[in-house]
C-alpha cells in the first residue's frame, strides 16, 4: 500500500510539519534521556498501531546501543524485569495518556505519583509534550498510510 498523501508537498501541509518538528525540539534539547524518550515514543506507537513510528523508534534504540531484550520487551513492559521503575513510570504515563478512551479518569494517581517520584519539572513537561506529540505523529502517519520498514537510523537528526 502506497502512503496516500505526502503532507510535505503541500504548501499548509508544509507549514504545519515544520512548526510540528520544531516543537520537538523542546523535548529533544530537554533533560530527558534519549533512551527513555525513544522507549516511550515506541509504546505510544506500538498502542497506536502506527508501524512507521514503531520502525523509526525500535531502529533508534538499536543505534543507541539498547539490548533487543529491552526493545523487544516494550510491548510487554509490566512483564518485564529489565526496566528501571523510573521507566516503568514513564510507560505507565504514555500508555495512560494514550488509552485516554479506555481509563475513565486518565492517568491514574498512582501513575501520576510514580512520575513525579522520578522525574522533575523538566522531565515531567517533557514527557507530557512527548507523549501528547508522538500521539499526534501516529495519527499523521496512520491517516496517510505512512508504512514502516524503510527508516534508517538517524534520518531526522
Amino acid at each position: 500500500m502506497e502512503p496516500r498523501f505526502t503532507l510535505t508537498d503541500n504548501a499548509i501541509g508544509a507549514k504545519f510539519a515544520k512548526r510540528f518538528g520544531t516543537a520537538s525540539l523542546a523535548i529533544v534539547q530537554s533533560p530527558l534521556d534519549k533512551i527513555t524518550q525513544e522507549l516511550v515514543s515506541l509504546r505510544v506507537s506500538q498502542i497506536n498501531g502506527c508501524g512507521w513510528c514503531v520502525d523509526i523508534h525500535t531502529k533508534e534504540l538499536a543505534a543507541a546501543g539498547e539490548a533487543g531484550v529491552r526493545i523487544n520487551l516494550v510491548a510487554a513492559w509490566r512483564e518485564a524485569t529489565v526496566y528501571t521503575e523510573a521507566e516503568q513510570a514513564a510507560l505507565a504515563l504514555a500508555e495512560e495518556g494514550t488509552r485516554i478512551a479506555d481509563a475513565a479518569p486518565g492517568v491514574s494517581d498512582d501513575t501520576w505519583a510514580r512520575v513525579r517520584k522520578h522525574y522533575d519539572d523538566d522531565r515531567t513537561a517533557a514527557l507530557i509534550a512527548l507523549i501528547a506529540q508522538m500521539n499526534s505523529a501516529n495519527r499523521l502517519a496512520v491517516i496517510v498510510h505512512q508504512k514502516g520498514g524503510g527508516y534508517e537510523p538517524g534520518m531526522f537528526g
